[in-house]
């Protein structure tokens, strides 16, 4: 597959489609691999997707969150990873959209469009080792380690983080810059292509024009989106993983003999097979309506821009929280229970089917889901909204 297999279709859900049908056929020996995935990763450029987030203005296709989510969501069907990558890619160009104001960014957009470049991520504000020097009026110097910075490796832009006098400092830079190292140590249980290692920072230059000062970070409730956009990412990548893996599940009973003990013939016709089913099904409606509903609350508030008041952000975040519970909780119980339906033969190595299960308990880590718990708690019984916060 090559531009020109994109050439000709221009809807983006097709798009992700075909990069699904191709993605899936190396899956399962790319998860055993890790390491990064170079060739998918420069089929996404060459599709075009990159530039779904960036307003039309600036030569991108100007879609809305429900069009992005969705591609998200079909990617992550087959491989999460990717979808993960994919994802943190727009996420970070809705940062510079909310941090910054449109005379700074116009023109990383136009060259994301231009050069189909990919964007990575060394932000994680939780990781403090980044400490930043003011050497003159326009010039900082970033020194220290990063770490889960989720796609960076073969990225053409950085979006990077560091402390300066303990104040948060998020700048834009190319991912070659000198100093700039990705130390390729990302080896966990799941998620394995992410590149979500460690990325060190020698001296590295970076000026006051590459900084995201105005308004700057969850500075007001329009620029506190950013962490509910990422939250919907990881509840499309979950819902996609849950999908994926009910799909292969569904697939695998079709030509199975029912249990000896059973009184069908065919695993299909069994009560206890069909009862498993019916219970993904249901998990995976009541998520897909959940998500639905967030991702439209998410749209409305994105359409207001400034005009967003802390409370209407505040019941974005509620929507999402929720829709974030029933993803992950559903996901966890899909992933892991299709191998009741499916039997030992299922366990093969070869076939590596518990790469749905690791991949999504390893993501809905990111952050604890006992907090989104308590926020909902919280506002049920004090009507109080979550205060903003890069996870929140």
């Amino acid at each position: 597959m090559n531009a020109a297999d994109f050439s000709l279709n221009t809807d983006p859900i097709a798009i992700a489609q075909a990069l699904v049908s191709e993605f899936a056929k190396t899956a399962a020996i790319r998860d055993k691999q890790g390491g990064n995935p170079k060739a998918e990763r420069d089929l996404i450029r060459q599709s075009g997707l990159l530039n779904l987030s960036i307003p039309k203005q600036y030569g991108g296709l100007g879609a809305d969150w429900r069009t992005i989510f969705k591609t998200i969501q079909i990617i992550a069907q087959a491989d999460s990873s990717l979808a993960h990558v994919y994802g943190f890619h727009h996420l970070l160009i809705a940062t510079v959209q909310l941090f910054s104001q449109p005379e700074q960014y116009a023109k990383w957009f136009e060259q994301t469009t231009q050069q189909q470049l990919f964007w990575g991520n060394a932000l994680n504000p939780l990781d403090q080792r980044v400490q930043i020097e003011q050497v003159s009026e326009n010039e900082y110097l970033f020194q220290g380690d990063k770490s889960f910075c989720s796609g960076s490796m073969d990225s053409d832009l950085l979006l990077c983080s560091g402390y300066l006098n303990d104040k948060l400092l998020i700048g834009v830079i190319p991912s070659q810059r000198n100093g700039v190292h990705f130390l390729g140590d990302w080896n966990n249980m799941g998620q394995r292509q992410t590149d979500s290692g460690t990325t060190h920072f020698e001296q590295v230059q970076i000026f006051k024009d590459e900084l995201l000062l105005n308004p700057g970070p969850l500075s007001t409730p329009y620029a506190s989106l950013r962490p509910l956009i990422a939250q919907l990412i990881f509840v499309h990548l979950f819902l996609g993983v849950a999908e994926g893996a009910f799909a292969t599940a569904q697939q695998a009973v079709q030509p199975q003999k029912a249990w000896f003990k059973s009184s069908a013939e065919t695993a299909i016709q069994d009560p206890y097979i069909q009862r498993h089913f019916a219970e993904f099904y249901v998990q995976l409606e009541s998520t897909r309506l959940l998500t639905d509903k967030a991702v439209q609350h998410l749209q409305n508030a994105w359409q207001q821009g400034e005009q967003l008041t802390a409370l209407q952000r505040g019941e974005v975040s509620i929507a999402i929280a929720t829709a974030k519970i029933a993803a992950t909780q559903n996901s966890l119980a899909i992933t892991q229970n299709i191998f009741q339906v499916m039997g030992a033969r299922a366990t093969t190595a070869q076939l590596n089917l518990d790469r749905f299960w690791r991949n999504v308990r390893t993501q809905t880590l990111h952050d604890p889901i006992d907090y989104k718990y308590q926020e909902i708690g919280e506002w049920i019984l004090t009507d109080a909204v979550p205060e903003p916060s890069f996870y929140s």
